[in-house]
């Protein structure tokens, strides 16, 4: 046992290389054999005695768990491994999730009668009587304002007691309490009890614990204003702007105002020019620099004005000189101001100073341009009776002007759909000016919209020569190739200008269009989703894509253009019949219930729609809606046959007693429709030459008309052939639904869609006028 006793050095230096030789006895395998107890705990369960049991220590020095060694006690381990056990197992199946004990114990029920659940529920019971005093105030109704706000304030005094008696002071709500008051010093202030409101006034700024409140000074001042107490309004006033800190300029500037306007009242004329004079030196503004120039005027200080009128002028209007006499709101008083202002002496002896001033200047041609722009800024006004006025003065002009004139002229007929005049004053332009490629539109949209596709794409065509940038006759041209059916031109041209305006959501239209003319519908897909690209909301150019996409039989393509353009649209009545049609082929009828239900409420005297809604409720089983239904429109429609046979129907077979009066009812109409029919088939009996005379024209006419109602034609058949029985989709007319737009306004220029159009003509997309920018810049 030598060998592991160690004894220290004889002297105090370090060696480098001591305790290499040094090892924990308790890693010595060597006596293991001849280790007694080592081989008794082999044999027997010696080593499994527990460590707490003994403190003896093992042959081999380790320290048993839990024993104390030089005073030190070593912590105690595990006997057994962590997790689960064999014990655990026993007769247990694998539940890791708990799910063997049962559902949770339910919430607590929440306890209203508990101090802090009724300050919770008063404190939101007076943030509501706050906002409705503030909703009262702004409708007018200053009483009633009053009576919340006064309401408010005794509910937040209870409500402050509560909070006290259960929490502690610094808990209370300080926000609550200054709305409270700020609410109900203003409430004072608007029902013009100004006592009232400056004691109120007077709680809120004392307290130092609201942060801010000097500010509220200047609505103290200006209470004192109103009762003309002019010496405290300006104390207040003063206080307000020294509590008030240099970064917020703007209020400071407008309370240094007040204190101005307050001085000219009482006379104090010099302190008022102080005042104004600091604020047109930091933040010059029209008010200011008129009272000043009053103030000087009240002094008799005549140079001076003269000076504070030249600061004035030089105050910037923010707005453009055409616009200024345009009024931007809708406020009756604005506009009498703008309307007696508009034309009063100044402004007249300005316009007058200004042309003559011109016309005697070397830039005589500026005075035309200047009227041109006069005409313009009444079209802007939308005082189109002015502005046609003054274009007609330029008719015996020298031929630059008159063309202009003209040409603007033309533009307004035709806008008007006046083209008898529209022709003369661009024939007027063409001939005073042969090289204008405004005046050659205009002429050649005249001749458009009588027709004359040839002849107006030769004038379109003359102007593009004129100048190669005029992408309004390249794009009348390819209209004009379109209605003459010279598909392949019209691409062309239509291509061109998309090199040019690569984002114009007409002209991506347009390709798109002659694709689909050329019966191309893969690229006429593809340039509709560049158009969706430009304009994603566009309700029409949704439909289209799903149109094309459904005429490929692509139906879960066509659902989604069609959903997503019944969304930003939901008034288009073939999107709703196609989207109806789509979930009852598909055995949704119950979701087809509403697109129906939304169809008969934009055409109500269609009665195909509310049978649809009740054929929907019958398809998916519910009987008693069905008929009820159908009652409903048996009073709104009394002869309607379809309507009759379906309650006979359903009256049958539910076993209800008014299956008799419905059935009566019925051979009654269908009767009548028979003795209709009768004298009807007669009338064409006794006119069979005559028609015959006209079936070529009527064919030619039909012939052009066939493709006009195709579209409402191909859904209302996909109704009536959906599978079923014998069930009426149509009302009892034979009249179909009129799904087309019919313009009012007589022939136009085709124009592509907009979102705000609400139907679509034979091509999907409204016409509208050209040459929109004829007007000179």
């Amino acid at each position: 046992m030598m060998q592991n006793v160690h004894l220290a050095p004889e002297t105090d230096e370090d060696d480098l290389y001591s305790g290499y030789n040094d090892y924990n006895p308790t890693y010595d395998t060597e006596d293991l054999e001849n280790d007694t107890a080592f081989q008794q705990a082999v044999r027997t369960s010696h080593g499994r005695r527990h460590p707490y049991k003994t403190s003896l220590a093992s042959s081999m020095g380790r320290p048993m768990t839990g024993a104390i060694q030089d005073g030190v006690t070593r912590p105690m381990t595990a006997v057994r491994a962590a997790g689960f056990t064999k014990a655990a197992l026993r007769g247990s199946s694998f539940d890791p999730l708990g799910q063997s004990r049962g559902p949770a114990p339910p919430l607590e029920a929440k306890n209203e009668d508990s101090p802090e659940e009724k300050i919770r529920q008063l404190e939101k019971k007076v943030n509501e009587l706050v906002e409705e005093s503030c909703i009262a105030n702004s409708c007018g109704d200053l009483k009633l304002a009053l009576e919340k706000a006064k309401d408010a304030g005794r509910k937040e005094r209870v409500l402050v007691r509560q909070r006290e008696q259960v929490t502690t002071p610094e808990n209370i709500n300080l926000d609550l309490t200054y709305s409270v008051l700020f609410n109900l010093a203003n409430q004072y202030s608007a029902n013009e009890m100004y006592t009232e409101a400056l004691n109120t006034y007077q709680v809120i700024v004392k307290n130092k614990m609201f942060s801010n409140a000097g500010k509220l000074k200047v609505n103290m001042g200006n209470i004192y204003l109103k009762q003309r107490n002019y010496s405290k309004a300006i104390k207040f006033y003063r206080m307000a702007l020294d509590q008030i800190p240099s970064v917020h300029k703007e209020m400071r500037i407008k309370i240094m105002q007040n204190i101005g306007v307050t001085f000219i009242k009482t006379g104090q004329y010099s302190d008022a020019i102080n005042s104004f004079e600091h604020i047109m030196s930091m933040a010059p503004n029209l008010k200011a620099g008129f009272n000043l120039i009053l103030s000087y005027f009240a002094i008799g200080d005549q140079e001076k004005m003269k000076k504070s009128f030249q600061k004035l002028i030089a105050v910037p209007l923010e707005i453009d000189e055409d616009d200024k006499y345009i009024s931007p709101s809708d406020d009756p008083h604005t506009n009498l101001v703008i309307e007696a202002i508009k034309n009063d002496h100044l402004r007249q002896m300005e316009r007058e100073r200004c042309v003559e001033v011109v016309k005697a200047s070397q830039y005589v041609e500026l005075a035309n341009d200047l009227e041109i722009n006069k005409a313009i800024t009444y079209l802007r006004q939308k005082d189109f009776t002015q502005a046609v006025d003054t274009l007609k003065m330029f008719e015996k002009k020298d031929s630059r002007v008159k063309s202009a004139a003209a040409t603007n002229l033309s533009f307004l007929y035709y806008l008007e759909n006046e083209f008898a005049q529209a022709s003369s004053y661009a024939d007027l332009a063409v001939n005073s000016d042969r090289y204008n490629p405004s005046a050659l539109t205009n002429k050649g949209n005249t001749v458009f919209a009588n027709g004359d596709y040839e002849k107006a794409a030769e004038f379109y065509k003359e102007a593009l020569r004129n100048d190669s940038s005029c992408t309004e006759a390249l794009y009348n041209i390819g209209l004009s190739y379109k209605k003459l059916n010279r598909l392949s031109e019209a691409l062309d041209c239509f291509l061109k200008l998309h090199a040019i305006l690569r984002n114009s959501a007409q002209v991506l239209y347009q390709i798109a269009n002659v694709y689909e003319l050329m019966e191309d519908p893969n690229q006429a897909i593809e340039w509709l989703m560049q158009l969706i690209s430009v304009v994603p909301t566009d309700s029409r150019a949704l439909s289209k894509l799903g149109e094309l996409h459904d005429s490929e039989g692509d139906k879960s393509q066509a659902f989604q253009y069609y959903y997503e353009s019944y969304r930003y649209f939901p008034s288009n009545i073939e999107v709703i019949e196609w989207l109806g049609a789509y979930y009852i082929d598909t055995q949704f009828c119950e979701k087809a219930i509403q697109y129906f239900e939304r169809a008969s409420l934009i055409q109500p005297t269609q009665v195909k729609w509310q049978l649809m809604v009740a054929s929907c409720f019958r398809r998916s089983g519910n009987y008693q809606k069905a008929l009820d239904t159908y009652k409903d429109i048996h009073k709104k429609f009394p002869e309607n046959v379809e309507c009759l046979r379906f309650l006979v129907r359903l009256c049958t077979d539910i076993g209800l007693k008014e299956v008799q009066e419905y059935a009566t009812k019925l051979k009654r109409l269908e009767k009548m429709r028979e003795i209709r029919e009768q004298r009807i088939k007669s009338g064409r009996d006794g006119s069979g030459g005559s028609r015959g005379k006209r079936e070529g024209s009527a064919g030619s006419e039909s012939g052009q008309n066939c493709s006009a109602s195709s579209k409402s034609e191909r859904l209302s058949a996909k109704l009536r052939a959906l599978p079923g029985t014998n069930e009426p989709y149509e009302s009892s007319s034979n009249k179909e639904i009129d799904a087309s737009y019919v313009d009012p306004l007589g022939p136009q220029v085709e124009r592509p869609k907009t979102a705000a159009k609400k139907r679509v003509d034979e091509d999907d997309f409204a016409d509208e006028e050209l040459g929109d920018d004829l007007l000179p810049e």
